[in-house]
Order: structure tokens, then C-alpha cells, then sequence
């Protein structure tokens, strides 16, 4: 992979991991419920679950459903529709504490957190969608695919390693401090709207051309 195309890669997966989705909802509950340093293990969940869907669509499911119009359709509009849901159900959430009892907190191991992250992110119709509609216009296939999507991985995995560092430390030192219901009520109905912002957006994912 030639370095400016990297750089335009790299200029983008910031750009999808510091966007609001499932991911940053999942770290920042972690960060709330567990604290940086045990709910950083959420993070490490959602970056192998990224790097599955890496193997997935480098496996050649990927560039099976992006060459057809229906199968890419299908995906994409999954995606819309689960972030929207998530917005909906963030929103009409009750404002109740965000902080778990710390009896409840410590019968969650570090494994069950990765297991969690992992399942979040290599489910995740968002990046999904990313792999497929954004990826493909940064391969050469006139090159090793293998390697560009080791190089495309380890980005990633780079950006969301910091991103949702940072999403878990606002969460454990900030929004800890947040009790009162009208300020929960508000939260709720922030990210209930960032999650349907997010669903907006990936409804103008195009199918990238031929």
C-alpha cells in the first residue's frame, strides 16, 4: 500500500472510530461501570472483533456481497436500521444511575469483557459496511490483498485502540460524576441521537465502483 493512500486510510479509520456506534456506547458503559483499567478490556474485545471482520471479508464474503447491488442493499440497510433502533432505545431509556452496584461490577471478569466487546464489534452492521464500502477504494488488486489488509487491520486496530481509550477514561473520570436525573435523561438523549446521526450517515454509503 503506497503511503498516501495509507495516509487517506489512515485519515479515515479515525474517522470511523471516533464516530458514535455500539462500540463507543460498549467502552464507555465499561469505563462507567468498571473503571479504566478493567473496563479497557472491553477495547481489546472490540478490536479482535474488528480484525474478524477483516478475516471475513478478506476471506472473500466481503467482495461477495459488494459485488452484488441486492446482498450490498441488504447490508447496508441492516446497518441503518440497527443504529436507528439503538437511537431509539437510548433515548426512551429510563434516567436511571449509569454506575452499576460495585458487587454487581466485580462479577464481570476481564475474559466475559472481551467476549462482550468481541461480539459487539464482529457483529457490527456498521463496520461492516465500512469494510465493504469503504475498504475496497483503498485496495490495489494488482498487489498482495493479504498484505494490504494486514497493513488496514493493524490501522484500525491502532484507532480504536486510542479512541476508545479515550471514550473509557471520559466515562470512569467524567460521566461517573453525572446523578442527577435530568442530567441522565439528557446523556440518553444525546447518544440516542448520535446513534440515529450514525444511521443517517451510513444511508448514504455508496457501493464502491467496479
Amino acid at each position: 500500500m503506497e503511503l498516501s493512500v495509507w495516509l487517506g486510510f489512515f485519515a479515515a479509520s479515525w474517522a470511523i472510530s471516533l464516530s458514535p456506534g455500539a462500540g463507543a456506547i460498549a467502552a464507555m458503559s465499561a469505563g462507567l461501570n468498571h473503571g479504566f483499567q478493567r473496563g479497557y478490556f472491553m477495547t481489546i474485545g472490540l478490536i479482535l472483533g474488528i480484525l474478524t471482520q477483516i478475516v471475513v471479508v478478506g476471506a472473500g464474503l466481503g467482495a461477495l456481497i459488494a459485488a452484488s447491488e441486492q446482498a450490498f442493499a441488504v447490508v447496508k440497510w441492516a446497518g441503518v436500521a440497527y443504529l436507528v433502533y439503538l437511537g431509539i432505545q437510548q433515548w426512551r431509556s429510563p434516567a436511571r444511575p449509569l454506575v452499576a452496584e460495585q458487587a454487581e461490577a466485580k462479577q464481570v471478569s476481564r475474559r466475559d469483557l472481551v467476549l462482550r466487546g468481541w461480539a459487539i464489534n464482529a457483529v457490527n452492521p456498521k463496520g461492516t459496511v465500512f469494510l465493504l464500502a469503504v475498504v475496497p477504494q483503498f485496495l490495489n488488486l494488482h498487489h498482495s490483498l493479504t498484505q494490504q489488509y494486514t497493513v488496514i487491520g493493524a490501522t484500525l486496530a491502532f484507532t480504536d485502540a486510542v479512541v476508545m481509550a479515550g471514550y473509557t477514561l471520559l466515562a470512569a473520570r467524567v460521566l461517573r460524576a453525572l446523578r442527577s436525573e435530568s442530567h441522565l435523561k439528557a446523556m440518553n438523549r444525546i447518544f440516542g441521537s448520535l446513534f440515529v446521526g450514525a444511521g443517517a450517515l451510513l444511508a448514504t454509503f455508496k457501493k464502491a465502483a467496479d
